[in-house]
């Protein structure tokens, strides 16, 4: 993929958010609406197509950690927070203009996906709660790639937080076969791209009954 050559070609260690989403999208995983802007009269723009509330985030490949940065700015719900948002992430970004503007996406449950690539049995794709109880819980399952249908099932119903995924609580069921393609293509990411050493896809928020990717990272070789 040209974004994965371009980044390698550039000396860039990881991909942006904005890359690993573009990556995502293109082998069908559903990815949250956002809006790659790198000065201030796009960013006004920006923020009318996306309507509010939206998500701020500074975005750059260099980037790894935003939250502990403090550049992300979440549930913006007029022009003057969100302009006062842009400003302090601009302001901590040593000089970079790069702005993520994303619709919020709303949803109680988060998940985790990744891909880990052993140097032995190559890429392995992780599944689990997400959110803040990934670090906290540890709750995941793994499979080589590829994987079958079957596969990604049965990663579902591994984790101790399995009920997570049914009806609870007025909640809708998770749409498990939309679910099952993501963990599917993301093995296919790896197998298809040798440069990716890792994929997180955390959280993978679960809108309705819809999970969406809201932020990703990809690690490269």
């Amino acid at each position: 993929m040209d974004v994965i050559k371009n980044a390698v070609n550039n000396g860039q260690s990881s991909l942006s958010e904005y890359e690993s989403k573009q990556v995502l999208s293109a082998y069908q995983i559903p990815v949250v609406k956002e809006i790659l802007v790198d000065n201030y009269k796009d960013f006004l723009n920006a923020i009318e197509e996306t309507g509010y509330p939206l998500v701020l985030k500074g975005c750059s490949s260099q980037l790894t950690h935003k939250t502990e940065s403090n550049l992300i700015k979440l549930d913006l719900r007029n022009e003057d927070e969100a302009t006062q948002a842009y400003n302090e992430i601009i302001a901590g970004m040593d000089g970079k203009q790069t702005v993520l503007i994303q619709e919020m996406v709303k949803g109680a449950r988060e998940l985790v996906v990744g891909l880990t690539r052993d140097p032995q049995f190559g890429p392995a794709v992780m599944f689990g709660l997400g959110g803040i109880f990934t670090e906290i819980l540890k709750d995941v399952s793994f499979r080589l790639a590829p994987l079958e249908k079957s596969d990604a099932l049965d990663m579902m119903h591994e984790i101790k937080g399995r009920k997570i995924l049914e009806e609870v609580r007025g909640m809708a069921k998770v749409d498990i076969d939309i679910l099952a393609d993501i963990l599917i293509n993301v093995g296919k990411i790896g197998l298809e791209n040798e440069k990716i050493k890792e994929i997180d896809i955390n959280p993978l928020i679960i809108s309705g009954s819809k999970p969406i990717a809201v932020d990703a990272l990809m690690i490269l070789e």
